[in-house]
């Protein structure tokens, strides 16, 4: 397959545009402290907050399939080790948010009011926190970019503070961090251009 590091990067973006999107409308429960004004925004934009959330599943599944993509597409070695790892850890932490998002969007009340578990986000949280740390040793051991690399460790250390401290965390800077990781694949050579010295030289910048 040609490009395959431009399709998977292609497969990442996408995925994370699509769960901004899905996750954009109603984005204002998430500030309110008051369940019952929850609730109020809630069934104002039921319409989009469901829709949305539909479109968020939809871009939660896409995602790990890009970066199973990616790390399939890299040669043999510990990088390719690396983005398996995280290719697994975000494949099985999606299903718990998909699971969440299916009973936010249900049962608007139970939401506002942050009734049940929090255990399949948290389930969620913690793989994404693991396949982040492992994508930054994959790309830290690839040719890329230092600071692709640097960025998604370092965000796998953020979030990993932030959720053990807090025992919440917004996904948003899962999926930020890991389009930019996809918009860099799909600018970066390609496994087949290496031979080509200039792309040598821009890898190694």
């Amino acid at each position: 397959m040609r490009h395959p590091y431009r399709r998977a990067g292609a497969v990442i973006v996408a995925g994370s545009v699509v769960w901004l999107a899905g996750i954009s409308p109603g984005s204002r429960v998430y500030l309110m402290h008051d369940p019952a004004e929850r609730l109020r925004l809630l069934l104002a934009s039921e319409r989009g907050w469901v829709i949305g959330h539909h479109a968020a599943a939809a871009g939660t599944a896409a995602v790990p399939v890009g970066f199973m993509a990616f790390s399939k597409a890299q040669p043999a070695g510990t990088s390719k080790a690396w983005a398996s790892a995280a290719a697994t850890a975000l494949l099985a932490g999606a299903p718990f948010f998909i699971y969440s998002l299916s009973r936010r969007a249900s049962d608007l009340e139970r939401f506002a009011y942050f009734r049940g578990s929090n255990a399949p986000f948290l389930a969620y949280s913690w793989l994404h926190v693991l396949g982040l740390a492992a994508l930054g040793g994959s790309l830290l051991k690839s040719p890329a970019k230092r600071w692709a690399g640097m960025t998604a460790a370092g965000m796998a250390v953020v979030s990993g503070t932030v959720l053990a401290t807090t025992k919440d965390i917004p996904p948003l800077v899962f999926y930020l961090t890991e389009g930019a990781v996809g918009a860099y694949l799909m600018a970066c050579p390609e496994p087949g251009d290496i031979g080509d010295s200039e792309n040598i030289r821009d890898i190694e910048g």
